[in-house]
């Protein structure tokens, strides 16, 4: 792993098309993520990014790559005062994230027998910077969430939560 990128695979037991889905659909990614995105997920177009009441559009976040089922990218979010309010971000972290260089994020979804592996590759990071140290921690917790939700119909709680009796 370089210095300046997060690689991180899992095995999900879901269809390449249900793995995508999982990544694009925003009912499902707000559901194990908290974010949900607007646009056509064609390559060139712009990502819009919802979060914590916050909705962040801006011209340089857009989609890199989309090969649907297959291979998905794009560049990672902006940093916005109204982002950072509404995730509980101070303004001076939020200042420290959005001096950063903005970010790639890859999802490659392969099939591999009756399973689908997916690769995430986020990467572009100040090896020396908060974000890198955010993200490495937050991006298997995601996608274990995502795993689950998608073979058990729930996503995972969040951290902290309570547990829930059954």
């Amino acid at each position: 792993m370089a210095d300046d990128t997060i690689t991180y695979t899992t095995y999900i037991n879901a269809t390449p098309e249900r793995v995508w889905q999982g990544l694009t659909d925003p009912g499902l990614t707000n559901r194990y993520w908290g974010v949900r995105f607007e646009g056509d997920w064609t390559t060139g177009s712009q990502l819009v990014w919802e979060q914590g009441g916050a909705r962040i559009a801006d011209p340089e976040q857009v989609v890199l790559d989309s090969t649907p089922h297959r291979r998905l990218a794009y560049t990672w979010h902006t940093f916005t005062p109204e982002w950072a309010e509404g995730v509980g971000v101070g303004e001076d972290l939020r200042a420290e994230l959005a001096a950063g260089p903005r970010t790639r994020v890859a999802f490659d979804v392969e099939p591999v027998g009756d399973v689908t592996r997916l690769t995430l590759v986020h990467e572009g990071f100040d090896p020396h910077g908060v974000m890198i140290g955010m993200c490495g921690p937050t991006w298997p917790l995601l996608l274990s969430s995502l795993k689950t939700l998608l073979e058990t119909g729930s996503p995972l709680p969040e951290p902290g939560a309570p547990a829930q009796e059954g």
